[in-house]
């Protein structure tokens, strides 16, 4: 949703519904963990009332334990959260669970993976951000997609069945080797706002698996 026009965000996110998309990924920034702002839950709670997407909402938070309960209550139906800051992650994890919402863990494209490990048998998704979170329009960074071919081994290994995401630079043409290393979740914000055929640029995309 960041790559949306916000002036005409409701009519943007409408057509994004009608070209066949099932989930929309709203990224929430708080200008501390990442140096951008952008929603609020009200903004994800009228959205809730125009389209029947499911909503992915990404909290890129220095506390974001501080507004879970926000969130769902907007109408969330997936938060994933960040295991870089100073916080209660698992706590945080399963407090989302509680709530009925799925949840996920995200690492930043310098963050091992071994750091979600621990956290893998209680997530349903995990996001592997392919460009430095903040900004939309970066570049994506080949070098991740060795760590989501490891979280991939671990889920296999382990038997577990969360969703692997990646989000950041993603388009028709890196998805495949998106796919090939464990990826089975794509957020594309700019590629997709800015494609001349939203319709077939998500049928290029799901015609993956």
């Amino acid at each position: 949703m960041l790559a949306a026009n916000h002036v005409r965000l409701a009519e943007d996110i409408k057509a994004v519904e009608t070209a066949g998309a099932k989930w929309l990924h709203i990224d929430i920034m708080d200008g501390h963990f990442v140096p951008n702002l952008t929603f609020g839950p009200q903004t994800v709670a009228d959205l809730r009332k125009e389209v029947d997407l499911f909503f992915d909402v990404h909290l890129m938070l220095d506390n974001p334990q501080n507004y879970i309960d926000a969130f769902i209550d907007a109408g969330a139906q997936q938060i994933s959260i960040h295991v870089e800051p100073e916080y209660d992650v698992e706590g945080t994890l399963k407090k989302i669970k509680e709530r009925g919402v799925k949840a996920g863990i995200v690492l930043n494209p310098k963050t091992e993976a071994s750091s979600i490990k621990p956290f893998l048998p209680i997530v349903d998704l995990v996001l592997a951000m392919t460009v430095q979170p903040g900004f939309g329009g970066q570049s994506f960074q080949e070098s991740v997609l060795a760590k989501t071919k490891q979280i991939n081994d671990w889920r296999i290994s382990a038997g577990l069945d969360f969703r692997i995401q990646v989000d950041g630079g993603v388009n028709d043409e890196n998805a495949k080797r998106c796919w090939e290393n464990g990826v089975d979740t794509f957020v594309a914000g700019s590629a997709y706002f800015r494609s001349d055929d939203r319709i077939t640029f998500r049928e290029s995309i799901e015609s993956l698996g």
